[in-house]
């Protein structure tokens, strides 16, 4: 018998090159989810082994429902659950107030919480199974411009922390893959990319797929992409005055101007 895995935000960016990637499991069957259909559509055919897809706006209130029906109708256990689907808008505070942070909450945080819980009786059932959530360099050190974006992303890692050790026990890894800057259809990342000394920070959605996969099949905790970003992680708690210094200067804030979170599906 197949199993499952269920990938969000499958139209596009990361979430492609993930199906793609996984794809080369042998005995894995793929759900795609996103909203665009017709992106979807031709992803499956392109696949193949049995590929399915659920078009659906993941803040539609019976978007968790349609999912796992359709999941259970293909009566196979489902092992593996991407979160990737997400989206920010840039603002500052300021500017885009409440409502910039309700609808990016919505999406990357609120969405991904309805998802996992419907499907999570599905993933027990199939034990061993895993989780990944897709979080963001972002959602460990914030810059300006973006916080709304960083605000729920922070949220799900925190969240993902707690929801690894609640879910241990019933045999359901949850894994965490923090992606920095990476070149995909919504973020070209053609400012970074041109500059020889700024052009390491880049990364590609076919490392950000693979990370996914080290981070769900592979049961890695967590996972940055590129690693070093991880860095900048740490600096945040070892010297957080350092790092808000450094964040705060006129390179740091052309780049959050340039290159910051935008609207995106599937990053």
């Amino acid at each position: 018998m197949s199993r499952l895995a269920v990938i969000t935000g499958a139209s596009s960016g990361i979430g492609e090159a993930t199906a793609l990637r996984l794809a080369r499991e042998d005995g894995l069957r793929l759900v795609l989810v996103a909203r665009r259909e017709d992106r979807l559509r031709a992803l499956a055919e392109r696949i193949g082994q049995g590929t399915t897809y659920v078009a659906a706006d993941l803040t539609a209130v019976d978007a968790p429902l349609r999912v796992r029906q359709h999941v259970e109708g293909l009566g196979e256990p489902l092992v593996l659950l991407v979160n990737n689907a997400g989206a920010g808008w840039r603002a500052t505070f300021a500017d885009g107030g409440w409502e910039n942070v309700r609808r990016t909450m919505e999406i990357n945080f609120d969405a991904v919480v309805r998802l996992t819980e419907a499907l999570l009786p599905l993933l027990r059932a199939a034990a061993p199974s895993a989780i990944v959530n897709v979080s963001s360099t972002a959602g460990r050190v914030a810059r300006g411009g973006t916080g709304a974006y960083s605000a729920s992303k922070f949220a799900l890692a925190g969240w993902s922390d707690a929801l690894y050790l609640e879910e241990a026990p019933h045999g359901v890894h949850v894994g965490l893959v923090l992606p920095g800057f990476i070149t995909t259809e919504g973020f070209p990342q053609a400012e970074l990319t041109a500059k020889a000394l700024t052009r390491r920070l880049v990364s590609t959605p076919d490392k950000g797929a693979e990370a996914i996969v080290q981070a769900g099949l592979g049961r890695r905790p967590e996972r940055y992409v590129p690693r070093p970003y991880g860095v900048a992680a740490a600096l945040r708690v070892i010297a957080p005055r350092l790092t808000r210094r450094v964040l705060g200067g006129g390179a740091a804030q052309a780049m959050t101007t340039r290159t910051g979170a935008d609207a995106a599906e599937g990053r």
